[in-house]
């Protein structure tokens, strides 16, 4: 029976370790971790027997280029095979290799694919003979060349003029924000303080201005308490969603990519409320009175304008005319905040901040106590789905609908593939013809997908 692959992860990140680990071993491979270099060196020493030891480069007390240099200073553990983790090792891989004889370096952030085929693949050469020829440790140049990798730069200060600049900028971007908004509250509005507040906080949060402010604030020790930050492609959502959930934590999960920004309100690890930012249609709340057929778009369309007049948001106006009951509102607000949910689970990159405070008023009023364990397992199928038809869908392509095709298949429609039929013109590509539809993007494709298969639809010449 062959044995399996003992790995040694080594990296002062408990969240890294831990995910490291996990990936390891659900992929056959038996892997153990410390959090600190001088205790990964210590147990090589006594004797332990690890065909791999999986090395974060950058670390407190002693960093990857000082173990390894240490490591090859000691003739039983000379030739130990390494695999180097750095945020830099795309750029500066051939040094790293070179100066500390490690069989190869793997780039942070990575996905478990990657990880387990460097992984397998320094295996495959420690196993072949084909391992690279080790430094002596005393012949190893000094550490201090290797500080680019990732020890912090301290900046100089900013000329003056520059940062005259950031600050004209920074005023520039929170005008544009705030200045729409508030020009459109009518005039008794204005005079009321709680009205331009919901106006002047929906504002910062329909921008990226929302997820600045929470980094300005952590930044400078501001009352938030920030109990959990970090990068998305070294510690993916659903770890997060998870580890909120087993602690049953109370609080805002913020998370941002590019222009994109999400909230999440938490309580007591369960989803009471979603909220994205941006002109991204298909999660609009409004989207989904109209599916629930509460409302036509137009209507939606006018109760959207009064409302923002009246400096209230889209499904408290509703209830408070009389349009929507407090269920239905209910409904469609569980309907948004899990089609939240899955478009976050799909960006591949990103920051995100965790922050123990009370929720807001409107978290508060919604309480929908949606399970992450049931979001999460939705979120993933629909990711492979996603993943399966993107690959096989040219996003730039124009469609027709043909005709005969479509009426051979003989069954009625739903409201919703009429919708996204109604979105093709001839003219449109596959892009602009989920975004007119307004429907959910992971819905619309699959149409798409499912209509290509069955020839309803084709790509125009």
């Amino acid at each position: 029976m062959t044995p399996v692959p003992r790995v040694l992860v080594i990296d002062d990140s408990a969240t890294i370790v831990k995910v490291v680990t996990q990936i390891l071993t659900r992929s056959g491979f038996a892997a153990e971790a410390e959090r600190d270099a001088p205790r990964g060196l210590e147990r090589l020493e006594t004797g332990e027997a690890f065909d791999l030891v999986l090395l974060d480069f950058v670390m407190p007390r002693m960093n990857g280029y000082q173990f390894c240099r240490e490591l090859r200073s000691r003739p039983a553990l000379r030739a130990q095979p390494v695999v180097l983790m750095s945020a830099k090792a795309d750029k500066v891989r051939d040094q790293f290799l070179q100066q500390t004889g490690a069989l190869d370096a793997i780039t942070k952030p990575f996905d478990a694919r990657a990880l387990v085929a460097v992984v397998q693949g320094a295996l495959a050469k420690v196993a072949s003979g084909r391992s690279k020829i080790v430094p002596e440790g005393e012949t190893m140049p000094d550490d201090q060349t290797f500080t680019s990798d990732g020890e912090e730069l301290r900046p100089s200060l900013l000329p003056r003029r520059l940062l005259e600049k950031a600050s004209d900028r920074l005023v520039e971007h929170v005008s544009q924000a705030l200045l729409p908004v508030l020009t459109a509250l009518p005039p008794s509005a204005r005079e009321d303080v709680a009205a331009v507040e919901r106006a002047i906080t929906q504002a910062i949060e329909a921008s990226p201005l929302d997820a600045l402010l929470l980094s300005l604030r952590d930044a400078a020790n501001a009352t938030t308490r920030v109990v959990l930050s970090g990068d998305l492609g070294a510690v993916p959502l659903p770890e997060v969603l998870q580890l909120l959930q087993m602690q049953r934590q109370t609080g805002q999960l913020r998370v941002t990519s590019g222009e994109r920004a999400t909230v999440l309100h938490v309580r007591d690890g369960a989803l009471d409320l979603g909220q994205a930012t941006g002109d991204r249609v298909d999660l609009r709340l409004g989207r989904h009175f109209v599916e629930l057929e509460l409302a036509s778009r137009e209507e939606v369309e006018e109760a959207a304008v009064a409302a923002r007049r009246a400096g209230r948001r889209l499904g408290e106006h509703l209830v408070a005319t009389g349009r929507v009951g407090h269920e239905r509102l209910t409904e469609a607000l569980a309907r948004q905040s899990s089609e939240i949910v899955y478009d976050v689970l799909r960006w591949p990159f990103g920051r995100f901040w965790f922050t123990a405070e009370p929720l807001g008023v409107e978290a508060v009023a919604a309480r929908l106590g949606l399970g992450m364990s049931n979001l999460l397992l939705e979120g993933f199928r629909r990711v492979d789905e996603w993943r399966l038809m993107e690959a096989k869908i040219d996003w730039d392509q124009v469609l027709t609908i043909e005709a005969a095709a479509l009426e051979a298949l003989g069954t009625s429609l739903t409201r919703a593939e009429r919708r996204l039929l109604d979105a093709i013109d001839g003219r449109r590509t596959v892009s602009e013809i989920v975004a007119a539809s307004e429907l959910s993007s992971f819905d619309a494709v699959k149409m798409v997908f499912q209509f290509l298969g069955s020839r309803v639809l084709r790509g125009r010449a």
